[in-house]
C-alpha cells in the first residue's frame, strides 16, 4: 500500500535534499473577522475585524511547504525595502527558509495581497504589485543570483511563476539551460497562455484551467484537454506533465500513457496554495528516488491535507506521515508520539486555529468510565493529549502489583479510542513538565480533584488556558475489577 511512501517521507528530515525555488515571492495578509450588518454608507457589509495575519505567498509558500516537508529549501525572488518586504523575509526566515539569494529592488514593491475575510468566507482581496516589467538589469541581477545558487548543486530547481513578471522567456531559458548543463532537474508551476519559456524542463504542473487555456481548448471537455496536454507535453520535450484538476486530482501524462489519479480531500475549505503544495511535494519525493507517478501520488495526498485549511498554509511532514500512516489503516499507532513528535503536531494544530486539551493518567485495565471521561475531555476543546503514566511511575502511585497492562498496551489500546488525538508516556512523578511543553489551552481531570490539586492548573491559567473538571462515572474503577478477578 503506502509503506513505500512512508518510507520517503521518514527520510526527508534525514537526508535534508536542497531545492533551490526561484519565482514571485508574495506576502498574503489575512484581516479576519464577523459580518452581522450592512453599511448604512453603501451596500456593503461591515466587518469587525477580530485577528490579522500574514504569510509566505506565491513562491515563497512553494518554499514553506519544502521547509515543512523537512527539506532544505533556498529561495530566489524579488523584495522592496517596505513593510511587506521585510515582514515577508521574516517569515520565510521564521520557515527556516534560506533567502541569501533574495533580490531586492528600488524600483517595485513587494507583491502583497491583503485578503478580508468573514469567517471563512473571503469578502475582497487587494493586490499591491507593480505591472512594469523588470528591466534588463533587473534580470542581470537575478541570473546573477541563480548562478551563485546553481552552483552549490541543489537536488532540483522548482519555478514558481505567479506572472508577476520575475519569471520572463529570457529568464526562464536562461535557467533552464544552466540546469542541463549542470543536470539538475527543472520542473515549474506555470502561468500565461504561451508555454515556450518553459520548453525543455523536466516537467510542468499546470492546474485544469491554465491547461485549457495553454491548449485553446474548451476547459470541460476533459478527453479533448487531456490529449491536448499531451500534445503540450511532447512540443516542450518534457519528460512529464501533470494537470492538476482540484476535486477531479491529478492527470499524469508522460511518454507512454495518461493516468488519473484521484483526489483525496475529506473537506475543501480553501484551495489557495494547493498548486504550492502539489509542485514542492512532487519535488521532494523526487529527489528521494520516486518515480514520478509514485510522487504525484504524495502529492496529491498532501494537496488533500492543505485544502483543508483556511488560507495559505504549507504541509508539514507529521501531517503527510499521519496521512499515509492513516490510510494504510494505522492511524492508531501513529497517535503514540514521542516529544518531538508531540512538539511538531501542536505546533500544526496550533496553526490550524485547533484547541488543544490535555490530560493524563494510568488508564490500567481500561473500562467504561475511563471511555466516558475521555470522550467528555476531547469535547472541552478540538484535541486531546493524554499523558500516560509510564510501567514505573505506575508501580511508585499505585504499588508493586500494578500496572496489570504494559504501558505500551495500555498506549496501544488509548491510542484506538476516537477522542483521543495523541499518547504520550511521561515517567516522571507529575506530567508538569510535559505540560509545560505543550501549554495546553484546557487542563481536565476527575471532579474527584478540586482546581487548586490539579498539576498544572495553576500555570495553565497562567497562559491564559482553564482548568475542568470532568464527572467520574460511580461504580467503574481498576480497583474494582481487580477485586472481582480475585474472587
Amino acid at each position: 500500500m503506502n509503506a513505500h511512501l512512508i518510507e520517503t517521507v521518514r527520510q526527508f528530515t534525514d537526508t535534508k535534499k536542497v531545492v533551490l525555488v526561484i519565482g514571485d515571492v508574495m506576502l498574503d495578509r489575512y484581516l479576519i473577522g464577523n459580518v452581522n450588518r450592512i453599511s448604512p454608507e453603501a451596500p456593503v457589509p461591515v466587518v469587525l475585524l477580530n485577528r490579522s495575519e500574514a504569510r509566505a505567498g506565491g513562491a515563497a509558500n512553494v518554499a514553506a511547504n519544502l521547509s515543512g516537508l523537512g527539506l532544505s529549501a533556498q529561495i530566489i525572488g524579488c523584495i522592496a525595502h517596505d513593510d511587506a518586504g521585510h515582514t515577508l523575509k521574516r517569515l520565510m526566515n521564521e520557515a527556516g527558509i534560506d533567502t541569501s539569494h533574495l533580490m531586492i529592488s528600488d524600483s517595485r514593491p513587494t507583491v502583497a495581497k491583503t485578503r478580508v475575510m468573514s469567517g471563512n468566507q473571503q469578502i475582497v482581496r487587494i493586490d499591491e504589485e507593480s505591472t512594469s516589467a523588470f528591466s534588463q538589469q533587473e534580470a542581470d541581477m537575478l541570473l546573477k543570483q541563480v548562478n551563485q545558487a546553481l552552483h552549490q548543486k541543489p537536488a532540483m530547481v522548482i519555478l514558481s511563476d505567479y506572472a508577476k513578471g520575475l519569471l520572463n522567456t529570457e529568464v526562464c531559458q536562461a535557467i533552464i539551460t544552466l540546469c542541463k548543463q549542470l543536470r539538475i532537474p527543472v520542473i515549474a508551476d506555470p502561468k500565461g497562455r504561451d508555454y515556450s519559456k518553459y520548453h525543455g524542463a523536466s516537467a510542468l504542473t499546470p492546474n485544469k484551467k491554465e491547461t485549457a487555456e495553454a491548449c485553446g481548448v474548451p476547459l470541460h471537455e476533459t478527453e479533448t484537454l487531456l490529449q491536448a496536454a499531451k500534445q503540450l507535453k511532447d512540443h516542450l520535450a518534457l519528460n512529464f506533465l501533470a494537470v492538476t484538476r482540484g476535486e477531479e486530482g491529478i492527470s499524469f501524462i508522460d511518454d507512454t500513457h495518461i493516468e488519473h489519479i484521484p483526489a483525496t480531500a475529506k473537506q475543501v475549505y480553501d484551495v489557495s496554495g494547493a498548486g504550492d503544495t502539489v509542485i514542492a511535494t512532487l519535488a521532494a519525493g523526487l529527489v528521494h528516488n520516486l518515480n514520478p507517478h509514485d510522487a504525484l501520488q504524495l502529492a496529491n495526498i498532501a494537496a488533500g491535507i492543505v485544502v483543508g485549511k483556511v488560507g495559505t498554509v504549507p504541509v508539514s511532514q507529521a501531517e503527510l506521515l499521519k496521512t499515509l500512516i492513516s490510510e494504510d489503516g494505522q492511524s492508531q499507532v501513529d497517535k503514540i508520539c514521542d516529544r518531538a513528535q508531540l512538539i511538531s503536531l501542536v505546533k500544526d494544530w496550533r496553526d490550524q486555529g485547533q484547541k488543544i486539551v490535555f490530560t493524563n493518567g494510568c488508564f490500567d485495565l481500561l473500562h467504561a468510565g475511563h471511555v466516558t471521561y475521555l470522550e467528555a475531555a476531547k469535547k472541552t476543546g478540538d484535541k486531546l493529549i493524554l499523558g500516560l503514566n509510564t510501567d514505573r511511575s505506575v508501580s511508585a502511585l499505585k504499588g508493586p502489583t500494578r500496572p496489570v497492562v504494559h504501558e505500551g498496551d495500555r498506549a496501544r489500546v488509548l491510542a484506538a479510542l476516537a477522542s483521543v488525538d495523541a499518547v504520550i508516556l511521561f515517567d516522571e512523578d507529575t506530567p508538569l513538565a510535559l505540560i509545560d511543553l505543550v501549554r495546553p489551552d484546557v487542563i481536565v481531570k476527575g471532579d474527584d480533584y478540586t482546581e487548586d490539586q490539579v498539576v498544572g492548573g495553576k500555570e495553565v491559567k497562567s497562559w491564559g488556558g482553564s482548568v475542568k473538571l470532568i464527572p467520574l462515572v460511580q461504580g467503574r474503577s481498576t480497583s474494582n475489577i481487580i477485586k472481582k478477578l480475585g474472587t
